[in-house]
């Protein structure tokens, strides 16, 4: 069994790399800003789309505060690139404003996990939106700290580390997608592990794990944290992507967005979240060029997948493949 693990981790690797590779490649073959951008943007929102799912797809929980963690992220790694502190780290200020990201996100997914898993669906869900709205609120009151409704404002520096100068497009087209896919590699070992599995009993059937001495407590407050700290992460990506930060990021519609992107990719294959940021960024962009009805447009794009295909596209395709 080591065995095999130790193999799907060397294989899902090697894929990993080869897509990062491919994707460079492609950088040169088409050299279009936009396209580049599309890609950064569908990387960083699956991962946002990804964690969710952590808690929707394998432990049957709907939260709806999310985006707490993705601001979180975002604004913890601005404050820190714009504090007189980046100065001292000789080179190294964007590793540890990520990982500080990541670090807070991580803390405040525990203290509001502790509380929420407690309950049970539409109370756990809706005691999650309070907890969001809670840190919207903050964010809009703190405004000598975080800028209030107009958010980081003035930018922040990406000083190089290790050869790598983010204020260059292809090194941040480069980095966004390797720190993305080696997130979704570990992702997947998790998911596939004896705890993802867990979480599967859980979610199929909670009792009966706790009738056999199985923690659903800890379960639950663990892949909390963990789709918390993903979501942190995603969010800092998006405030290097974006230079700033803003209060839209920790309000009620953004954890609306990771939804979508289930509900067009599927909840039920570990990439669905990542195909349904492709769809949902394809749709954003084109919708926005030719009309301003995109909410209409895109609540017709999901009607269609809700009513017409009864699931997302990538769980659709892949029972239709095992029918053949």
């Amino acid at each position: 069994m080591n065995l095999l693990k130790k193999d799907n981790f060397q294989r899902d690797v090697f894929l990993g790399l080869l897509v990062w590779f491919m994707l460079i490649i492609f950088y040169y073959i088409l050299p279009d800003p936009g396209i580049h951008d599309i890609i950064q943007k569908v990387f960083i929102l699956g991962l946002f789309a990804m964690s969710l799912n952590i808690l929707i797809g394998y432990l049957g929980l709907i939260a709806f505060g999310h985006a707490a963690f993705f601001a979180s992220g975002a604004y913890t790694l601005g404050l820190f690139l714009q504090s007189d502190f980046v100065l001292n780290l000789a080179g190294f200020s964007i590793p540890v404003a990520i990982v500080l990201a990541v670090l807070v996100s991580s803390i405040l997914a525990t203290l509001i996990g502790v509380i929420c898993i407690r309950l049970k669906d539409i109370y756990f869900s809706f005691l999650t939106l309070a907890f969001q709205m809670l840190i919207y609120s903050i964010i809009l009151a703190l405004v000598n700290i975080t800028g209030g409704d107009q958010g980081l404002m003035g930018g922040f520096p990406k000083p190089p580390f290790l050869g790598i100068d983010l204020g260059k497009p292809f090194d941040f087209y480069a980095f966004t997608i390797f720190i993305s896919i080696i997130t979704i590699v570990l992702l997947r070992q998790l998911i596939e592990s004896p705890f993802g599995y867990g979480l599967r009993m859980i979610r199929d059937n909670s009792e009966r794990p706790a009738a056999l001495g199985f923690n659903n407590q800890k379960h639950k407050l663990i892949a909390f944290i963990i789709a918390g700290s993903i979501a942190g992460l995603a969010g800092s990506l998006q405030a290097l992507l974006d230079v700033g930060a803003y209060p839209e990021w920790a309000f009620w519609s953004k954890s609306a967005e990771p939804l979508f992107m289930i509900l067009l990719g599927g909840m039920h294959s570990f990439l669905g979240p990542l195909m349904g940021a492709l769809i949902f960024e394809i749709l954003n962009d084109f919708v926005t060029a030719n009309t301003r009805y995109y909410g209409l447009v895109l609540g017709l794009v999901i009607l269609c997948f809700v009513l017409g295909l009864k699931k997302g596209l990538l769980d659709w395709l892949l029972i239709k493949l095992n029918r053949k």
